[in-house]
């Protein structure tokens, strides 16, 4: 992977190619049309790495639909991904992360978020779609304080 990143917004032509990709992965893809859901299509110079998206709901956000191409995986770019859409999420005043895995739930604790209990997500979060039905009650909740190296005025790091 060589220059620069980017992330562009996703329109409403431009969900089917994210809906085919999920569905490929056996990942849940019927609400993202729905209000409320911002997705990202994340590039290099190289072509496209992946896609992710956020709800939100106050200070905190759900990370979802991160997906990958099958060519690009195993490689770092999953993480590449997640950075990217964290970075946009912080720009949307976000100060945490919360998601859902059945399968993926190493690869998120190795990127910095922690195992956390459905119970301990704020209720908005618990009342998304995801939460509500449809992730199975299996999934694996994980959740993370947006970070940085850069600390802010009140002591809080962020991206």
């Amino acid at each position: 992977m060589t220059g620069p990143r980017t992330a562009t917004p996703l329109a409403e032509r431009d969900l089917p190619a994210l809906a085919a990709l999920l569905a490929m992965e056996g990942l849940p893809n019927q609400d993202i049309t729905a209000a409320g859901r911002l997705f990202w299509r994340v590039d290099t110079p190289d072509g496209l790495l992946g896609y992710g998206g956020l709800e939100v709901y106050g200070r905190d956000g759900l990370l979802r639909s991160v997906v990958l191409p099958p060519e690009r995986r195993r490689k770092g770019d999953g993480c590449t991904v997640v950075d990217v859409i964290s970075k946009e999420a912080v720009a949307l005043g976000l100060e945490r992360l919360w998601l859902l895995t059945i399968g993926a739930a190493g690869f998120f604790e190795r990127i910095g978020f922690t195992r956390a209990e459905r119970g301990d997500a704020p209720p908005a979060i618990r009342a998304s779609a995801q939460f509500a039905g449809l992730c199975p009650g299996s999934a694996v909740c994980l959740r993370r304080d947006l970070v940085s190296t850069t600390a802010g005025m009140d002591g809080r790091r962020k991206l």
